[in-house]
């Protein structure tokens, strides 16, 4: 081999050796981010960045990989979603692990690696977690620091055709999140794709199969979500006899007495007082009827999030936490368009779905689904493509022209729709309702209406840290007076969505939230770390006590809103359910009674929406319910423990729910009798057990 041969196969080599591969972040057809990972032997560094309206992670990442694929260090570096420091490092050497995240530190003897779970993690980290569970056995890894992770193959896919085909396979990963992830790999086992939400990373140059991507994620998600429905929602062609239970009268805020309600498919047929019941003492019981002992717990409507935004994954989380409706407040329009009659078929589970037409102005910090117009006309156009299709709302985002405010809302109402939404940046409260809303969404937007100079853009996370200046803001103040005195008179509603002002403002690194308390232990440790993290940046600890004492300042505006009359609508901006309860619980500590929130939460909505057949336990009502141990007019918190579920006809138990998400259930199933006539396979006949419990005649003794 002659010198200059020699050279280049050593350049060749070189170049060999290090390999970057790019992927790009999509959300509705637009790049919003990248990951751009090298690898150089055993040695990974990643740049991960977002920007999704005005907000996302920013940060790097080293790795060295071990054995089995199982890194053996791991740092991250940077900016979390709101700003908030990220330094997380994990390394095994010595036969030790150790690690430092926002959420944890420790060090624990390990002869060898385990595979660590990052908590500021970026989509490269699913890669690395596909291919070492692919070398582990049974595809199943213990995690640093608690869980177990696992592997399932989907299938076998070929994307494009030709010289061009490219032969990949589709993984789910489950055991870490509240949601299982999704990842492509190629023949190498390079990450290709991952999905997950209203997000893609796809690899760098193949955008143009985002499409086909984005339809075979959505096919295996929903597969899942079939099998779970199928698995999870009991339905009985006989009547169901719920006895021994409280009935709360949303309309007086009171439980009655004792009594028995009676269900058949998704109608209320009967509500008396157990006195009253003929199959009611001395053991008796119908022999062609599913009977459920509510044990002296209480019967009540089902609990509303009216600030949701749609998944597939959330429908079981929110019937698990007695949540039977929704309000979209906006979405992929053609993933909801789908969505929806699948529930309402019963294919899918999930509450009742109010959706919300989503219009966002096209700026640098534009929110990337909905529709984006580009002109007034545009966006009048639009105001009609979701009259159509029987949107309750319109509901208008941060970065839309103050000006065509006006013209949408004219609109809206002339299509019989009215408007909600953000301020839009360089807009205030005041001039919105007097261009048309009837509505405002989130406390921070409304508050900042008080607290924000002219020129400052709520298009960035200033939406977000400026609330720090509220600690200080006066209540009896001319502009505050002046705001709520326009929502008094003009009947505005508001939705505040304080629980995740609470998230983000009180959330620091290492403590469980004060929000997260009562269920964070039950989650998924990826889920539990992910909570215990700082998103906002704070520099001092001025700055904390100035964003505690603010959020003070946010349970004194609702309280003071209620007190004026102000409709108040608990909605939450997440997918969980388990904010639902908490956003209840902030309003009994603003000072608002329980059963007055109760009401807010079941009746209050209906009324709002105009929805007849929902929202009290009577005769001849949809039998949207939920039974649960305690009384909520005296504790708030007993709404958290739901034992029995009804909705659409199905009875969901959310002991056996939580389980098959991975979640260590908060209460057991009541007491449920099926007569033996009735008993046999399949999800319409049979007693509860198909995760745990099997076909008893009593359920929960």
């Amino acid at each position: 081999m002659n010198g200059a041969a020699a050279l280049a196969l050593t350049a060749g080599t070189a170049q060999a050796a290090a390999v970057t591969e790019k992927l790009v972040i999509v959300q509705n057809g637009e790049n919003i981010g990248t990951v751009t990972g090298t690898t150089d032997g055993a040695s990974v560094s990643v740049d991960y960045y977002v920007d999704d309206n005005g907000r996302g992670p920013k940060h790097k990442e080293n790795l060295t990989i071990g054995a089995g694929g199982i890194p053996t260090s791991w740092t991250v570096g940077g900016t979390s979603l709101m700003g908030g420091s990220v330094n997380e490092s994990f390394k095994w050497e010595g036969g030790q692990a150790s690690w430092t995240s926002q959420a944890d530190k420790g060090a624990v003897p390990a002869a060898k690696a385990p595979l660590y779970v990052v908590n500021d993690d970026s989509p490269w980290a699913l890669g690395v977690y596909a291919r070492a569970l692919l070398k582990a056995p049974g595809n199943s890894l213990p995690l640093l620091p608690a869980g177990t992770m696992r592997l399932v193959k989907v299938k076998a896919t070929t994307l494009g055709a030709g010289k061009d085909a490219l032969p990949l396979t589709l993984y789910r990963i489950e055991g870490v999140n509240l949601q299982p992830d999704y990842v492509l790999l190629d023949k190498a086992g390079r990450l290709f794709a991952t999905f997950g939400g209203h997000y893609l990373t796809i690899r760098q140059g193949h955008e143009k199969e985002a499409h086909a991507i984005q339809a075979l994620g959505a096919e295996a998600e929903r597969a899942l979500a079939r099998d779970r429905q199928k698995a999870l929602a009991h339905r009985y062609t006989q009547p169901v006899r719920i006895r021994n239970v409280h009935v709360f009268d949303a309309r007086t805020g009171t439980l009655g007495g004792l009594s028995t309600v009676i269900v058949l498919r998704d109608r209320i047929t009967a509500v008396m007082p157990s006195d009253q019941d003929p199959f009611g003492g001395n053991g008796a019981q119908p022999d062609d009827q599913v009977i459920v002992d509510g044990q002296g717990g209480t019967l009540m409507p089902g609990l509303h999030d009216m600030h949701s935004h749609t998944t597939l994954d959330s429908g079981l989380f929110y019937l698990a936490a007695g949540v039977t409706e929704t309000r979209d407040m906006g979405n992929d329009n053609a993933f909801l368009q789908d969505m929806m009659p699948r529930i309402e078929a019963g294919e899918l589970a999930g509450p009742r779905i109010t959706p919300n037409g989503f219009l966002e102005g096209r700026s640098p910090y534009s929110a990337r689904f909905g529709i984006i117009p580009e002109t007034v006309a545009d966006a009048v156009k639009a105001v009609d493509w979701y009259a159509d299709r029987g949107y309750f709302q319109i509901k208008i985002y941060n970065s839309m022209t103050p000006d065509w405010v006006r013209p949408i809302a004219d609109e809206a109402h002339k299509r019989g729709m009215t408007v909600t939404g953000h301020v839009p940046a360089f807009d205030t409260p005041d001039r919105c309702i007097r261009d048309g809303y009837s509505e405002i969404t989130h406390i921070n937007q409304l508050m900042l209406g008080w607290l924000l100079k002219p020129e400052e853009d709520t298009r960035t996370p200033l939406r977000l840290t400026a609330m720090a200046r509220a600690a200080d803001l006066d209540l009896n103040s001319a502009p505050v007076q002046a705001t709520v005195k326009l929502m008094v008179d003009g009947h505005i509603a508001h939705d505040p969505t304080a629980v995740i002002l609470e998230r983000l403002m009180l959330s620091r690194a290492g403590v469980t939230p004060p929000g997260d308390v009562d269920y964070l232990d039950n989650m998924p440790i990826g889920y539990q770390r992910y909570r215990k993290r700082t998103f906002v940046p704070l520099k001092s600890p001025a700055d904390d006590q100035a964003y505690v004492k603010a959020f003070g300042k946010v349970l004194e505006t609702l309280k003071l809103l209620h007190d004026k009359g102000i409709r108040l609508l608990p909605g939450t901006d997440d997918v969980t359910g388990f904010t639902v309860h908490r956003e209840m619980e902030l309003y009994t500590m603003a000072g608002i009674s329980p059963a007055e929130v109760l009401r807010l939460s079941t009746l209050s909505p209906e009324e709002y929406m105009g929805h007849g057949d929902l929202g009290t336990v009577e005769r001849g009502k949809l039998a949207d319910l939920v039974l649960i141990a305690g009384d909520p007019t005296q504790d708030i918190r007993a709404v958290k423990k739901p034992r029995l579920v009804m909705k659409g006809g199905a009875i969901y138990y959310p002991s056996e729910i939580y389980q098959s998400l991975s979640i260590k259930p908060f209460a057991d199933a009541p007491p449920v009798t099926v007569p033996k006539v009735m008993e046999g396979p399949g999800d319409s006949l049979g007693a509860p057990g198909l995760f745990g419990g099997g076909h008893d005649d009593d359920l929960g003794d």
